[in-house]
Parts: structure tokens; C-alpha cells; sequence
């Protein structure tokens, strides 16, 4: 039996919704993020060294990181579902979105938390002016051309098809819906992006989507 590590509102969801898509069971064991700090629980640890989510663990083996997750169990449960033929284009385009998603489109949009938080946080009257000065310069002179340049390539490359990596629905699309689902939160992504919000509709009426956010549990980043 596969246990998914589950932490609320975090990357672990869309490892639930791959498993609702493979129709393979799983254990859910949850963790709570600390209210005050958002971080995942120190008892996370226990699972993995770095205590983030997910970690899934299947009988003798523990696997951390999204991606590696999704190639783990598409390999070993997909039975050569979603997921191209070998060799194909398509097959090319999904493993750059698989990777994509955590390696350029997360970064922008967890230093867009990070600035977001710094000048919303609690600090000396004299020294606020500072620090939003520098919190502005970044966020105009990096983070946001970076967001809408990333928005932009993403919005262009579903113009001529429906998934990332083709006509059919894959992991791949699994993989990109944090990044998406984020964007839409706190990343400038809105009704001026139509093929990404429509991607955003497509996968939020996927009954596996829907059944895997009941099995979850409060997932903010859905609505």
C-alpha cells in the first residue's frame, strides 16, 4: 500500500489527484502547516530528512520531490498511462513540462511570496520605508517581468492544443497545476491568460481532480 505524506495546501494534492487518475489506492497520513509560520510540522521529518511534502512511501522505497514521484508511480502503476510513447514529440514536450514546473515556474512565484511577506512583516517604524523600497525594486525589476514573460510562453504554447504535452492529457499536466493553480493566487495569472485559465477549468472538472480534493481536505489554491 502506497502512503502519501500529506501536508495541507501544498505540492502532496496533485500527487493524490495522479493516484485518483491511476486508480491505485493509498494510505493518507496528514500534517498540519504551523498557522503562525505556514511550515510543514516537525514530525515530517520522520518521513524524509528534509521534512518538506510530498514524500510517498511504497513498501521499501520512500520518494520525495514531485517530479520524481510522478515518474515513479507512472512508471511502476501507470501501465503506459499518461504518459507519450517513447521517442515521440509528444514525449519530449512532457518531460520539459514535468520539469519545467518546478524549475522555472516555481522560483518567481516563491520569491513573490518571500518579498510579499517581507513587507507586510512586523519592523520598526524607520525602517518600513526600506524595506518596501526594496521589496518594490525587486519585485518590478525581476519578479514580475519573470512572472509575465513565463505567463506569456505558457499562454502561447496551449494555443494549439489542449494539454501541454499534446491532444491527450498526461502527468505532465498533473506536474503544472501547482505552478498554475499559484499563479492564479499571487502570480498576475488572470482572464488575460484564456488557454491557461481554461486549462485551469479543464483539470478543476477532472472527477479524479474532484475526488482527490475530498480525499485531501481543504485545498485553498482550488478555488
Amino acid at each position: 500500500m502506497i502512503t502519501v505524506h500529506h501536508l495541507n495546501n501544498s505540492r502532496s494534492q496533485r500527487i493524490l489527484w495522479l493516484l485518483e487518475e491511476l486508480g491505485v489506492a493509498c494510505e493518507i497520513k496528514r500534517y498540519q502547516r504551523a498557522s503562525d509560520t505556514m511550515l510543514a510540522p516537525p514530525e515530517l521529518l520522520a518521513a524524509h530528512p528534509l521534512g518538506k511534502s510530498p514524500v510517498i512511501t511504497d513498501g521499501a522505497h520512500t520518494v520525495a520531490e514531485s517530479g520524481a514521484i510522478i515518474e515513479y508511480l507512472v512508471d511502476r502503476h501507470g501501465d503506459g498511462r499518461l504518459k507519450p510513447a517513447v521517442d515521440s514529440a509528444e514525449r519530449l514536450r512532457y518531460t520539459y513540462w514535468l520539469h519545467f514546473a518546478e524549475g522555472s515556474a516555481m522560483p518567481p512565484l516563491l520569491l513573490r511570496l518571500i518579498f510579499n511577506r517581507i513587507e507586510t512583516a512586523p519592523m520598526p517604524f524607520f525602517v518600513k520605508p526600506v524595506a518596501r523600497a526594496i521589496t518594490a525594486k525587486v519585485n518590478n525589476a525581476f519578479i514580475a517581468p519573470n512572472l509575465a514573460r513565463q505567463l506569456d510562453f505558457m499562454e502561447s504554447e496551449l494555443a494549439a492544443r489542449e494539454w501541454f504535452a499534446g491532444v491527450e492529457f498526461s502527468a505532465a499536466d498533473i506536474q503544472m497545476s501547482f505552478p498554475l493553480e499559484v499563479s492564479r493566487r499571487r502570480g498576475g495569472l488572470n482572464d488575460r491568460y484564456p488557454k491557461l485559465m481554461g486549462f485551469l477549468q479543464r483539470i478543476h472538472a477532472r472527477p479524479a481532480y474532484q475526488r482527490a480534493l475530498s480525499a485531501g481536505g481543504a485545498y485553498e489554491l482550488a478555488s
